[in-house]
């Protein structure tokens, strides 16, 4: 990790919190060896407004680089966030994890936020050994953004998904290029009204009409 790439830490906590000192500890010896390069600590017993700012419910809390954590955690797990952080390998496990827990509006915020996020997510459904949940919430993801600009971003990585020799990887990107609106993607989407699957033919066609709806004056 370089010196640019070491990330920053806040952790909230409270003075009646038993697992907050554990967190603590392990977070100022992650300072202490050049890992993170700033811990802010706040105790919210005294600044709720903190809370009230970052939708806290729970301590300990923390923030490490994009990543937004909860609960105890160990010292292992802590440094292997922070070794995360700045690469879209580590971005991609983080929605990973989110979406496996069910926690998409914490993943939709952050996509809204950082449009960057989408590359994550892409990276996550062209993996065939994404399971089926974290897919489905992926897809999710996506639907709260059709028509929007910000899909652009995904269309060139969609295309090229389009082509994947995993059948269930060419009907989710034929489902998501249909939300982007545009109307690029329609010779893409025509080439899967051949696939050799049903499933992706049927999503191919249906993809095709929502294209077509949204291109309508």
């Amino acid at each position: 990790m370089t010196e640019t790439a070491r990330p920053d830490a806040l952790l909230l906590l409270t003075s009646t919190c038993p697992y907050c000192p554990t967190v603590l500890a392990a977070l100022s010896d992650l300072v202490k060896s050049g890992d993170i390069g700033r811990l802010e600590v706040v105790n919210i017993g005294v600044r709720p407004e903190i809370a009230q700012q970052y939708g806290v419910r729970t301590v300990p809390w923390m923030r490490i680089g994009p990543f937004e954590l909860e609960g105890l955690r160990s010292p292992a797990e802590l440094k292997q966030w922070v070794e995360r952080a700045g690469t879209p390998e580590g971005l991609a496990e983080y929605f990973h994890e989110l979406l496996k827990e069910g926690a998409l509006p914490k993943v939709s915020a952050q996509v809204a936020r950082d449009p960057a996020a989408l590359d994550a997510m892409l990276r996550l459904l062209g993996d065939p050994d994404t399971e089926l949940t974290v897919r489905i919430g992926i897809n999710a993801v996506f639907e709260g953004l059709e028509g929007n600009p910000v899909l652009r971003r995904a269309v060139e990585a969609l295309i090229a998904l389009g082509a994947h020799r995993d059948a269930h990887i060419r009907g989710d990107a034929a489902h998501l290029l249909s939300l982007t609106h545009e109307p690029s993607v329609q010779p893409h989407l025509q080439r899967r009204l051949a696939d050799e699957v049903a499933d992706v033919r049927e999503i191919a066609r249906e993809g095709l009409e929502r294209l077509a709806a949204s291109t309508k004056p």
